[in-house]
């Protein structure tokens, strides 16, 4: 346990920091899973505008370095050629 009033402060802070992280790290996953939805029900046109409104939801958790910009970006590229292939 913290012994200073340093270090009560600064575990305050850190779970505060998470459950702010896990909820962004949800929203990610809420995005990438609606786009896999409209790429599984076939409709090219629907499945591009789900990924172009998720698009900024994924990059600006990427600036907030919620997850890795290089993951990011891979996810990115997989839903882009999964609709490209459609």
């Amino acid at each position: 346990m913290a012994n200073t009033a340093q270090a009560r402060k600064r575990a305050r802070q850190a779970t505060q920091r998470r459950a702010h992280n896990m909820s962004l790290r949800s929203e990610l996953r809420t995005a990438i899973k609606k786009v896999r939805k409209a790429i599984l029900a076939g409709d090219k046109a629907a499945a591009q505008a789900v990924f172009k409104d998720s698009q900024s939801t994924i990059d600006s958790l990427a600036d907030k370095r919620v997850a890795h910009k290089n993951t990011v970006a891979r996810y990115k590229s997989r839903l882009s050629a999964a609709i490209k292939a459609l």
